[in-house]
């Protein structure tokens, strides 16, 4: 864990963003805008691929939502990584930080499994939701939720 956190605080960018609250807050800034986009996205989509309301037909809402949630979470990670490098010996360390971690790493691979499954390719032709993608999106859902929770418990830490 040492070895990863002295990595991370020779990174050239690290000792400017220590020294300039603006630099920290714009990075904090997008890490929570990157969050919003995700989750934004991501939940109204596990919540029609379980059933509640009806809309859009998925073939096309599936495809929209899940670039916005990508380019969410690709905000997320890298803002979130930086964030990291500034202090990784008071986050590495702690329990409700590797929570939030295996839980991101639980939603990937989810969606990873989910994006793969025939059943998905057939939501995005136009055709029926089955049982396993209700599931996969229950599942989805509740791990973006624990991120957040886990991520927000954090400063209380």
């Amino acid at each position: 864990m040492q070895a990863l956190a002295d990595l991370l605080t020779s990174l050239p960018f690290v000792g400017p963003l220590r020294r300039s609250v603006w630099a920290y807050a714009l990075v904090n800034a997008a890490h929570i805008l990157g969050i919003g986009l995700l989750l934004g996205a991501i939940l109204p989509l596990d919540l029609r691929l379980m059933g509640w309301r009806h809309g859009p037909p998925l073939s096309t809402l599936a495809a929209f939502l899940s670039r916005i949630a990508a380019a969410g979470l690709a905000l997320a990670v890298v803002t979130g990584a930086v964030l990291l490098s500034v202090q990784p010996m008071e986050y590495l360390p702690m329990p409700v930080f590797r929570t939030k971690m295996l839980l991101i790493a639980l939603a990937l691979l989810n969606l990873s499994v989910l994006h793969r499954a025939r059943s998905w390719r057939t939501v995005q032709d136009g055709g029926a939701v089955t049982s396993r993608v209700r599931w996969a999106a229950g599942i989805s859902a509740l791990c973006w939720l624990g991120v957040l929770v886990a991520g927000r418990m954090i400063g209380f830490f």
